[in-house]
């Protein structure tokens, strides 16, 4: 594969894609031992198909082939409570392991906070599994903060889990 990522929007065409990244994605943490954040089956179509209805799903493709997508939602009441629109939050970054080249999950990121910087909201905001240290770190590396701790966030189909909230402040154009 090339450099070249191209993002666009998903459709229903993408649904199968979301789930495969998304299983594949879930036993790859378990192959290296994170037990607690995804299990395979957890997500069918469905579930991107709500996604896509209230916020959106994005794909990343390499040379016409998927590299990724991720989640942006306008709002995330559920982990963060009421909020003022000033954020955008990203969900289920996902870096398709067999064909993606090193660094593609930053540059998925980069994409996400471009979207929302355009939307002009001015955070990034994620969570990642309470005790998932490696990739709490991945994302305090990338100059996210953790600003706080949600305990007991249903997940879908799932127990409640516990979740580290971190946030990215971003330079917003508000010109134009």
């Amino acid at each position: 594969m090339n450099n070249d990522l191209r993002f666009r929007l998903a459709d229903e065409t993408d649904l199968p894609t979301l789930v495969r990244l998304r299983d594949d994605a879930a036993r790859w943490m378990l192959a290296r031992g994170i037990t607690g954040q995804w299990q395979p089956g957890e997500l069918d179509e469905g579930h991107f198909r709500r996604i896509m209805a209230d916020g959106e799903v994005w794909i990343a493709e390499a040379d016409g082939r998927p590299a990724g997508a991720w989640e942006l939602w306008w709002a995330d009441e559920d982990a963060w409570g009421p909020q003022p629109p000033v954020a955008g939050y990203v969900h289920r970054l996902m870096v398709d392991r067999v064909g993606a080249r090193p660094g593609t999950g930053l540059r998925l990121l980069r994409a996400a906070e471009q979207r929302v910087a355009a939307a002009g909201r001015a955070f990034v905001r994620l969570d990642c599994l309470a005790g998932n240290t490696t990739l709490s770190a991945y994302y305090v590396n990338d100059g996210y903060r953790v600003v706080g701790h949600k305990a007991g966030k249903q997940q879908p189909g799932g127990i409640p889990k516990s979740f580290t909230l971190l946030e990215k402040a971003l330079q917003v154009d508000r010109e134009g």
